[in-house]
């Protein structure tokens, strides 16, 4: 407690996004939405899994296997960018961390900013795997980053960006989609489109290296023009 609360198993089982209210006309039709985060949160069953595949082989190849933590990583980052001073090493942090810091934020605690948000986000991200399922957490995780914007979650960025809903994405969309997690206004679809289009290529190698893509699949899908 030094540093301030740290969240238990059940106030993470009780966690809850900000999502909007949404108006709809008489047929069904949406006419508008109030809300402080626009966000409509979505389930498992509506992720693609070309989507789930996206994303892990590009944040977190081992989410499926590691409690939260990922030591191989966290050590590669730890040689690459102290000892070997390489500054393009990646991040060392997992899908289930990065949901820790999204669910909570950041505190200022001086020069130990970093370290100290770092160590509370290990802790939560142990207490996230106790508490919920790879599934629960993916599902969180994709409910709660942002796109920019003030889009909240792939359910409204994949309305946003290309006006459907989240299970009808296709392969390249999807890439697209979790490149902007890296920086979402850098390669943002709509203010960015070129960096998009490059960022998306990188997440489909990504999905080739890690064989969830041939790669002339890979290649094929690489050439296609962005669309909105």
């Amino acid at each position: 407690g030094l540093f301030g609360h740290l969240q238990s198993e059940k106030e993470l089982l009780n966690y809850k996004n900000a999502i909007a209210s949404e108006v709809y006309s008489g047929d069904g039709e949406l006419i508008g939405k109030f809300f402080s985060e626009n966000r409509t949160n979505i389930s498992y069953g509506q992720l693609p899994l070309h989507l789930i595949n996206a994303l892990t082989a590009t944040e977190d190849v081992r989410f499926f296997e590691h409690g939260g933590i990922d030591t191989r990583s966290m050590l590669r980052v730890l040689i690459k960018s102290i000892v070997m001073g390489k500054r393009s090493s990646g991040g060392g942090s997992t899908i289930t961390q990065q949901l820790a810091k999204n669910m909570y934020g950041r505190k200022n605690f001086g020069v130990l900013t970093l370290s100290v948000n770092k160590i509370k986000e290990l802790f939560l991200a142990s207490r996230l795997e106790k508490s919920l399922s790879k599934e629960e957490i993916l599902t969180l995780y994709l409910n709660t980053v942002s796109f920019g914007e003030n889009v909240y979650g792939i359910g409204v960025a994949a309305r946003q960006y290309f006006n459907k809903n989240v299970e009808d994405l296709k392969i390249e969309e999807s890439a697209v989609l979790v490149g902007m997690l890296k920086a979402n206004t850098y390669y943002n679809l709509r203010l960015n489109p070129e960096n998009a289009g490059r960022r998306r290529n990188v997440v489909l190698k990504q999905m080739e290296k890690y064989k969830y893509l041939e790669p002339s699949e890979a290649d094929s899908i690489a050439g296609l023009p962005l669309k909105q």
